[in-house]
């Protein structure tokens, strides 16, 4: 099962190219700083924009920088099945521990629809599954009774849930049961998402705090209450500042201030603003990060 911090890692941009010293500047500097797991090519590393080529490229440089030291779960979602299951199929053949599948986009498909689509993915490709439910973005909101009837193949192990919806992990636990990955998609309500069934975090926070975000969760496997809380309180208002704009418009800003990589995205999102910059900066500035 995979557990902890799991950071959605931003894809950095050089001269409009994937910044490929970066990007591997960053795995070394996620693993050596505790983080328990990589998720390449996600929404956070603007998968829409990459270019196939692109996406094959992240996952292996990830792969690769990682050398089995912490876990990697590849972005292949798509809204095509058939792209979906190429792109799975290449993360398994590069060496990818497992796939972040998102709910399919624009499409808006029943939830026959849906069980169809991940059974496809599933029987193309021997990989474990992470379904990625995430209705605000994609349209569409996977049920628990589908997720019950998809945990029912062999590798859907798991979710990662981003509906903000804190009864929803309660309810899949006890549909599912404890062995269901559940992994919260909302870095600002992550501590009640471990107490509602969850076992981790696929983090945008984690890009720019890794080792506090990885602390947190070690402190919640030994059950060090106090410690939780702390660090809870600590990261939540970078936590709500990097999603004051669309992400990961904030979270390039803010890894551009520790100077890891430039503040560069592609159309059509742009940089943030004025004012989130400054929200950003100050909350950057109390967690000590910045002068």
């Amino acid at each position: 099962m995979f557990t902890g911090s799991l950071v959605a890692l931003i894809t950095p941009f050089k001269n409009e190219a994937v910044d490929e010293d970066a990007f591997l500047s960053l795995v070394e500097w996620q693993v050596n700083q505790g983080t328990h797991g990589l998720v390449p090519c996600g929404t956070t590393g603007e998968s829409p924009t990459l270019d196939h080529h692109e996406h094959r490229r992240v996952i292996d440089m990830c792969v690769e920088a990682a050398d089995r030291r912490i876990p990697v779960i590849a972005g292949t979602g798509s809204n095509s099945t058939d792209e979906a299951v190429a792109l799975t199929r290449y993360a398994r053949q590069a060496g990818a521990d497992a796939a972040l599948v998102v709910t399919p986009y624009y499409n808006k498909p029943t939830q026959e629809g849906l069980y169809q689509h991940f059974k496809a993915i599933h029987d193309s490709a021997e990989l474990p599954i992470i379904i990625y439910n995430i209705p605000g973005r994609s349209g569409v909101d996977l049920s628990v009774a589908t997720m019950a009837r998809l945990a029912r193949l062999p590798n859907i192990v798991g979710v990662k849930d981003a509906t903000a919806n804190l009864a929803r992990p309660l309810d899949t636990r006890i549909a599912l049961g404890p062995d269901f990955c559940q992994l919260s998609g909302e870095d600002t309500t992550v501590v009640a998402f471990l107490a509602q069934g969850g076992v981790g975090c696929i983090s945008v926070t984690a890009n720019v705090v890794p080792a506090q975000c990885a602390a947190l969760h070690e402190a919640w496997r030994i059950a060090d209450a106090p410690t939780v809380f702390r660090l809870r309180d600590q990261l939540q208002p970078l936590s709500n500042s990097l999603f004051l704009e669309t992400n990961p418009a904030p979270v390039k800003y803010a890894v551009s201030l520790l100077g890891r990589c430039e503040d560069s995205l592609r159309l059509p999102l742009v940089p943030v603003t004025e004012a989130t910059r400054q929200q950003v900066q100050a909350a950057m500035t109390g967690l000590g990060l910045i002068g």
